[in-house]
């Protein structure tokens, strides 16, 4: 039997960029719980659904997504965070590697496969 679908938040300040993802991750078997336009919404939407995964936004109007993954470590079961943004990941290495998120992955390179490769 194969493992149940991981239950993703995705949290990103640009519908179409959240649509997107929310239809190439359900094509790939994920279930996404909810969706999240900035930081305050995101923690709120991560304690009331539990999500396995949340895909995080590095920029935000609100709060980065550091800061965001930094809250979300401290959740008494934290999801796996996988940042994202349309930078790359060149200028965000080191604020990466310092994060409590398990990977990057550059908006056009989202799949299901590599946000399964990061979350493991």
């Amino acid at each position: 039997m194969s493992p149940p679908p991981s239950r993703v938040l995705i949290v990103d300040d640009h519908d179409g960029f959240r649509a997107a993802a929310r239809s190439l991750l359900e094509r790939d078997g994920f279930v996404v719980v909810a969706e999240a336009s900035n930081g305050a919404m995101a923690l709120v939407e991560a304690e009331r659904m539990g999500p396995d995964v949340v895909l995080l936004d590095v920029h935000l109007p609100d709060m980065d997504g550091f800061e965001v993954s930094r809250r979300l470590a401290r959740l008494p079961s934290p999801p796996v965070v996988v940042l994202t943004s349309s930078r790359p990941i060149a200028d965000l290495r080191s604020r990466v590697k310092e994060s409590p998120a398990a990977g990057f992955v550059a908006k056009d390179r989202l799949s299901g496969a590599a946000l399964t490769t990061l979350a493991g």
